[in-house]
């Protein structure tokens, strides 16, 4: 009865492929049980495409240096005719924040050119004259513990009567308005400007409580670009993702000659006006040219599969050194566990006694240990690594399909479950 509601594809298993450091073995090979996990995690799959939680999802799980599970499920969309592959390239949404600017930033942290507490303002001078922002530190940013508002919607902006603005879009490239942000639509260069003083005018709270925000991730990639003198694109991939061989981990897929299937998100009523594909889904991002902190990286599981090993193993990764141990270790510990934020320096991580929680009340699965980190994005992604059980945990999804409303992916905690399988599947 499922046959046209679930396509799945494979790994084999005997395939002598080996992948850096990362290789394929059965659940077997590292004390799991193969029947118990593809039993299990088809079933939650199927329930889950069946109820639209999204219509099709990858997922990878890697044990011990061994990626034991790696299967497509389902469709691009809900008319069942793209099927998902492997290759696939997804919207990682706010995963972007994680594999993004935080790898550089925990560089040029390392590197003494950045420091977790003095104030930030010494790196972004707009704040320095701001009574409520200059003293604020980078810790305090990556951890969420601020102060500062958790977003701004730029859209209104460009916009006006669900009409886009001439003065800041145009339908035509041109040396003002080379930043593309989809077919046929192009953003002026200074837009990002605007966005910048927006966030340097905006509130910040007396309060330093734990309230995510996502503001700083937009002004890091400037911030990256300012100490570095390079561009920021060219610095994550020369310093990360060439290394770990991640060739479609990236920005603006578009306008690469990719064979990969890209897969859509949302249909978007109010900006692009028809189904985006190919273009970040995040609207702020997108207003910044598509490359930003907080959205616009796009990837298949086994890039970030890669990039999530590479953190388990202390920065090292195919015999390269790309952090220092201590490094990994500074930023995926909680930051301020006294007034109960859970927040790493940039990574999420579990709530605080999270293995005393149910599955459905816990974030992420309960087995997980608190060593362990990750992120998750507003497109239906989730990503996590844990040191401890040497497990790295990667889904990729469209949940926004057709539309953002859709919330199924959290109300049944579906990637929950999913992970929690890995934790029970011992031999």
């Amino acid at each position: 009865m499922f046959k046209n509601l679930l396509f799945v594809v494979s790994v084999l298993f005997s395939s002598p492929i080996v992948l850096a450091q990362l290789d394929y073995d059965k659940p077997e090979a590292v004390g799991l049980n193969s029947d118990f996990i593809q039993t299990k995690t088809d079933s939650i799959m199927l329930s889950s495409i069946k109820q639209h939680a999204f219509p099709g999802a990858q997922l990878l799980v890697a044990k011990k240096g061994k990626i034991i599970f790696h299967k497509a499920y389902g469709y691009h969309t809900y008319d069942s005719i793209t099927k998902v592959n492997l290759d696939d390239i997804y919207d990682l949404a706010s995963v972007t924040k994680i594999v993004g600017p935080l790898p550089a930033l925990m560089k040029l942290y390392e590197e003494g050119k950045l420091d977790l507490d003095t104030p930030f303002s010494n790196y972004w001078k707009p704040w320095r004259h701001k009574q409520d922002k200059k003293h604020i530190t980078l810790r305090e940013l990556l951890a969420h513990q601020s102060g500062l508002q958790p977003y701004i919607v730029f859209l209104n902006s460009v916009t006006k009567n669900g009409k886009l603005k001439n003065r800041f879009v145009k339908t035509d490239v041109s040396k003002r308005f080379s930043n593309q942000i989809y077919d046929g639509i192009f953003i002026k260069n200074r837009f990002k400007n605007k966005v910048f003083r927006r966030i340097n005018r905006s509130k910040v709270s007396s309060e330093k409580i734990y309230n995510y925000s996502g503001l700083a991730s937009l002004i890091y990639p400037q911030v990256i670009e300012n100490i570095t003198g390079e561009n920021y694109i060219d610095y994550l991939q020369n310093n990360f993702y060439s290394p770990l061989e991640c060739y479609t981990l990236g920005y603006l897929p578009s306008l690469k000659k990719f064979k990969n299937n890209i897969v859509p998100t949302e249909n978007d009523s109010i900006f692009r006006k028809t189904l985006t594909k190919g273009w970040v889904h995040d609207e702020n991002a997108a207003l910044l040219g598509g490359i930003s902190g907080n959205a616009g990286l796009f990837g298949t599981s086994l890039d970030l599969a890669k990039y999530m090993q590479m953190l388990i193993q202390k920065g090292q990764y195919n015999g390269k050194q790309l952090l220092k141990p201590e490094t990994v270790n500074t930023f995926t510990k909680v930051q301020y566990p006294e007034n109960n934020n859970r927040r790493g320096l940039g990574f999420d991580k579990p709530i605080i006694g999270n293995d005393t929680l149910s599955l459905k009340k816990a974030y992420p699965a309960p087995k997980v240990s608190s060593k362990s980190f990750g992120h998750s994005g507003f497109t239906g992604t989730f990503v996590w690594a844990d040191p401890e059980n040497d497990m790295v945990f990667i889904f990729l999804s469209n949940r926004v399909y057709p539309t953002r409303a859709n919330r199924n992916i959290y109300n049944n905690n579906i990637r929950i479950h999913l992970q929690q399988t890995f934790y029970e599947a011992s031999n």
